[in-house]
């Protein structure tokens, strides 16, 4: 006699939750401010507005922009914003930091942009061993924003997981 094979997992309510999903495409791209700068340190405020217009600033369409200064130059606020009004009209989006913040600064804002009805009263799996390069902070984000919706929460895969969070009654989680 035959045994049928039943996927348990595929006819469970759980619903897996891949950040790998949410990575936006586009290019990243680093900004130092330091090359500006005379000897990387030292703005000066003529020299330093020339230089910004002679740059081509369509080349950054669509990009992702972090603004950091790779030295220990003491810059005024705004030569930053100097810059940024410069990468506005093309950049996708324009955050002041390292790659590491422009990635938490994505998720951060998919994460709070996320609809929250489908995930009303189900238990949930947040995929584990995802791509390196998604925030550590993307978690703790995603976790803030359904543990007050979902009915339980895990980690992992549907085969290993680890258990989060659970909902003490059917009202916990619908607050």
């Amino acid at each position: 006699m035959e045994e049928t094979i039943v996927n348990k997992v595929a006819k469970s309510p759980l619903i897996n939750i891949d950040l790998e999903d949410w990575i936006p495409e586009g290019q990243r791209t680093l900004i130092d401010l330091s090359q500006w700068l005379d000897e990387g340190l030292i703005l000066r405020e003529k020299p330093f507005r020339e230089l910004l217009n002679q740059e081509n600033w369509s080349a950054y369409k669509d990009h992702y922009i972090a603004v950091n200064c790779s030295t220990d130059a003491i810059l005024p606020a705004w030569a930053v914003l100097l810059v940024t009004s410069h990468l506005a009209p093309f950049a996708k989006e324009i955050v002041l930091g390292t790659l590491e913040d422009l990635e938490r600064h994505l998720f951060s804002k998919k994460i709070a942009e996320l609809e929250l009805a489908s995930f009303r009263d189900k238990p949930l799996m947040i995929k584990g061993c995802s791509d390196p390069s998604i925030p550590k902070d993307a978690y703790v984000q995603l976790i803030r924003r359904l543990q007050p919706v979902a009915k339980s929460l895990f980690y992992g895969e549907a085969c290993s997981s680890v258990p989060l969070w659970k909902a003490k009654n059917p009202r916990e989680s619908t607050s």
